[in-house]
């Protein structure tokens, strides 16, 4: 079931054919040739766009171009350590200032989910359809399906909590989400994450929740601030096996060259989410 509205999901549609075809045609594409194959008039197209990115299309383009990974880490590359003794952690935008979490112990982890209730549904994102997992105390898992493909994003996460009992209930985790997508709404509550992993799963996640929005930091700078500056390989691992997508933001780990590195749910995906929060850190 997706929960959305029927504006949003018009959005999402226009939206996701546009930055396909910008995906396509980088830069040398004109906003008249985009409208033309929107079937907007330019003025109309660049209109909804610019309502949905918060940039013109000609901006979002230059997010999108495979140079942008490396512009963001010489011009906004956070040094962990740093963000954390300054409290920048709470100086994003978008969902930065609504997560509150906490993490299983070791010995429930070892269990697999067993005992566990966990409710979920599938929802519109800016990033495609997303599915999204909670139990009662927070949302434990968010994967994006637009590369991977719904069974697979559903099967990869039922695997990694094999013995829960999972109930279908998006009404119950709907104000989360639209919290977590950045909903402005003064009757939402903080985003409650219920993180699930390995002592150094939350570790890593937890560094991964110290980088702003908008900005950027590399794996070996994590496995620093984790205290493991030789597992660089064991942080990537720990990295790519983040439960909670978006929120738990392993977008913004890139390689020390400023190449993207892996993303779970697609690099196509992990693009967009970089130059979505660029595009919303400009606007």
């Amino acid at each position: 079931m997706n929960v959305q509205t029927s504006e949003s999901g018009y959005h999402y549609n226009v939206m996701r054919r546009a930055i396909e075809l910008i995906d396509q045609g980088g830069e040398s594409l004109s906003l008249e040739e985009l409208a033309r194959q929107m079937d907007m008039s330019p003025a109309h197209f660049q209109r909804l766009f610019s309502r949905w990115t918060g940039v013109s299309p000609k901006r979002y383009q230059q997010y999108l171009t495979l140079g942008h990974a490396k512009a963001l880490l010489r011009e906004r590359f956070t040094t962990l350590e740093t963000a954390h003794s300054v409290g920048l952690s709470g100086s994003g935008r978008l969902h930065d200032l609504f997560l509150k979490w906490e993490a299983m112990s070791p010995g429930e982890y070892a269990r697999k989910g067993a005992g566990l209730t966990i409710y979920w549904g599938w929802f519109e994102s800016p990033f495609g359809p997303a599915l999204v997992m909670g139990t009662a105390k927070g949302i434990c898992g968010m994967a994006f399906a637009a590369e991977t493909g719904e069974e697979a994003a559903m099967q990869d996460m039922l695997s990694r909590w094999p013995l829960a009992e999972y109930v279908e209930d998006p009404m119950r985790l709907r104000p989360w989400v639209l919290s977590a997508f950045g909903a402005a709404s003064d009757r939402l509550e903080p985003t409650p994450l219920y993180l699930i992993g390995s002592p150094l799963q939350i570790k890593v996640w937890e560094a991964l929740m110290q980088i702003p929005s908008g900005q950027v930091t590399t794996y070996s700078q994590i496995a620093q601030a984790v205290g493991t500056p030789q597992a660089v390989r064991a942080v990537g691992t720990a990295v790519g096996r983040n439960p909670v997508s978006w929120l738990i933001p392993c977008h913004r780990a890139l390689r020390k060259s400023g190449g993207l590195g892996g993303y779970h749910w697609g690099l196509p995906v992990k693009r967009a989410m970089l130059a979505y929060e660029a595009a919303q850190a400009d606007a």
